[in-house]
């Protein structure tokens, strides 16, 4: 039987009441209180995520740029000191090896945060096309993660440092914040649809951490949260998730990540042919927003059908706790994706009428 890894915040979910599961070979916790009440803390007040599962890798060396513009779809050169930047790492056929956040530290320092469950894949894919002066480091097991989220984050996160948080603007970081003699790396990027904080620790700092910001948040209505109302909650914002509407198979033009691809870069990059191709004409498929007309909810992998002809698959899907309404991201042959254009989704045996919708399903007021 396979030992489940475990962040270094296990020992501490159970005094928060945590239920844990197997999560992508991660014992993790997919609720505290329940989903719907914890994916409400962040729409209205905050919560707290244990996302150390997540990987860091580290590029240094005087050729990281050049090397990272080859490996990266977006443009790494309009990266500042202190910014953040989303991005993809594609395959040759532009089938996306993972989604990924890309910190600049300084001229020839970078730190990317890569999906968990994709970690060893892309360290051995970035470690397989070094060239000239560049190291690649799998930094994961030293570094935590908490995630900070909702309209209180800010003023909850202020209580524990001097540093002024109003400072560190959307997409962009300072590293060695101080809490209570602990330096931290504090990012403002986000993957709720709210305003937020990351915060990446020493590993044996995270738990006390943890504690302190709840003890901090409680008269702010900030709750512990698990990865049931993280995925609610990316999800009513139309936020790609890796291994639904991202894989290899998946292009991130085909997956409405379209703005992360720099195809006018100079440098080529992997896949960068196909992208362009389906950046300027248009891909075959496209990720849509769908709704559901009669009754059923839109799980992934479900089949979606126009008449006879199957038109494509639910990537992801819920009853979205905010809207109350059945919907779901679908990707589909793009001859069926104009707004308002009804399709059926194939829901345990029976087709279940369903309609194109706008997306982001989600877009908080600023």
């Amino acid at each position: 039987m396979m030992t489940l890894h475990r962040t270094p915040l296990f020992d501490v979910y159970a005094k928060y009441g945590a239920k844990t599961i197997d999560f992508g070979g991660w014992d993790l916790p997919v609720q505290f209180s329940s989903i719907k009440e914890e994916h409400e803390a962040v729409r209205t007040a905050a919560g707290l995520f244990d996302v150390s599962h997540m990987g860091e890798i580290e590029v240094k060396g005087t050729d990281s740029l050049a090397y990272l513009q080859r490996m990266l779809t977006n443009d790494i050169a309009l990266l500042k000191d202190g910014g953040a930047q989303y991005t993809a790492m594609c395959y040759e056929n532009g089938g996306t090896v993972d989604d990924l956040l890309v910190y600049k530290k300084a001229d020839n320092d970078y730190l990317l945060v890569v999906n968990a469950a994709n970690i060893q894949k892309d360290y051995e894919w970035l470690a397989s096309h070094t060239e000239g002066d560049v190291t690649v480091t799998n930094v994961s097991d030293k570094i935590a993660q908490l995630a900070l989220q909702g309209p209180n984050a800010e003023a909850i996160l202020q209580k524990l440092t001097n540093e002024d948080l109003k400072e560190i603007k959307f997409f962009k970081f300072k590293d060695n914040v101080e809490f209570d003699g602990m330096k931290a790396l504090i990012s403002r990027t986000g993957y709720t649809g709210e305003d937020g904080f990351e915060i990446y620790c020493k590993s044996e700092n995270a738990a006390v951490l943890w504690d302190k910001l709840l003890e901090a948040g409680k008269e702010d209505g900030l709750k512990p949260c698990g990865l049931g109302a993280r995925d609610t909650l990316r999800f009513e914002a139309t936020l790609a998730l890796y291994g639904q509407e991202l894989t290899k198979d998946i292009t991130p033009i085909e997956a409405g990540i379209g703005f992360a691809v720099r195809t006018n870069k100079e440098s080529d990059f992997f896949g960068k042919e196909v992208l362009k191709e389906q950046k300027e004409n248009g891909a075959p498929r496209k990720l849509v927003g769908i709704e559901m007309i009669e009754r059923g909810i839109p799980r992934s992998h479900y089949e979606v059908f126009v008449g006879k002809e199957k038109i494509g698959e639910v990537t992801s899907g819920t009853q979205s706790p905010t809207l109350k309404k059945n919907i779901g991201l679908a990707l589909l042959d793009v001859k069926y994706t104009a707004l308002d254009t009804e399709v059926e989704v194939l829901i345990r045996g029976k087709r279940v009428k369903a309609i194109i919708v706008p997306t982001p399903f989600y877009k908080r007021s600023k």
